[in-house]
């Protein structure tokens, strides 16, 4: 009878530790793993148990299935999760299930954090989105409550500040990003894209910078000089009429012209921010 109870009991102690169907007993493997150095030998015998345990692996990865991200990669994520576990197990510290579980999962949540972000947002923020989440579904789920729970209840559900509620929601939108060909859906921008409200360049901003940027040059050339530069790109004048109008010849005008121009150019670079830093 004692036997009997103490194979009973042994029964049990398996049941309890291999909970799932995919979870195979490997303790021989893994005690040749720890004996053996690096080496082909090392390597086949880990193949092996990763191929034991991949239905484990890929249970986990289904978790996340409904992420917007594809099974496949998830499988190959948690396969790499399962990987390093193998390799980094110490048999004395417990059964691998409840090693290989964490480091799995811990690896698909890595996964999402790092690569599944369009807009890229601190660690901080990230932790701030998946409390606000989880504290909005609970409190949807409790009876009585509405299906959009106000900031005050869910910074006292989630042991948040109202301020840390704001910034978790809107990091919930910087998730997923929307496209620049997205309809706008309000009734007066009808056939209007997301693409169509963005700003384009202001020429004007370049005569505005042009114009201080020659100013400096300009008061340092004679009176005369200035007239001309004035009477040419501010009247509109011909170089012909110029020369009338000061009673030298054409080709002296052109030469003057083109001086002063070359002069106001280098006092224009000398004085610019990234001359000055060279």
């Amino acid at each position: 009878m004692l036997t009997n109870l103490t194979e009973h009991s042994t029964r049990h102690r398996t049941a309890v530790r291999y909970s799932h169907h995919d979870a195979p007993d490997t303790t021989a493997e893994f005690a040749r793993l720890a004996a053996l150095e690096d080496g082909p030998e090392r390597d086949v015998l880990c193949e092996e148990i990763v191929g034991a345990w991949l239905p484990m692996a890929h249970r986990l990865a289904a978790r996340y299935r409904n992420k917007g991200e594809s099974l496949e990669d998830l499988r190959q994520v948690a396969a790499m999760g399962l990987v390093k576990a193998v390799n980094r197990y110490e048999p004395g510290r417990g059964a691998f299930e409840s090693y290989a579980v964490p480091t799995i999962t811990g690896e698909l949540r890595r996964h999402f954090r790092d690569r599944m972000w369009d807009v890229r947002v601190p660690r901080r923020v990230q932790d701030l989105r998946n409390k606000v989440r989880v504290a909005r579904r609970e409190l949807s789920d409790m009876p009585g409550g509405g299906p959009e729970p106000a900031t005050a209840d869910i910074a006292a559900h989630a042991g948040l500040t109202e301020d840390e509620v704001r910034d978790g929601m809107q990091a919930m939108e910087g998730y997923s990003a929307l496209s620049l060909d997205a309809e706008l859906s309000s009734a007066e921008a009808d056939g209007f894209s997301l693409a169509d409200t963005l700003g384009a360049p202001d020429a004007a901003y370049d005569v505005v910078t042009d114009r201080e940027a020659a100013k400096r040059g300009l008061r340092k050339l004679p009176e005369r000089e200035r007239t001309i530069l004035y009477l040419r790109f501010f009247e509109d004048m011909t170089q012909s009429r110029i020369a009338q109008e000061l009673g030298i010849s054409q080709m002296h005008v052109s030469r003057l012209i083109s001086r002063s121009c070359a002069r106001v150019r280098a006092e224009a670079d000398h004085g610019s921010p990234a001359t000055r830093a060279a």
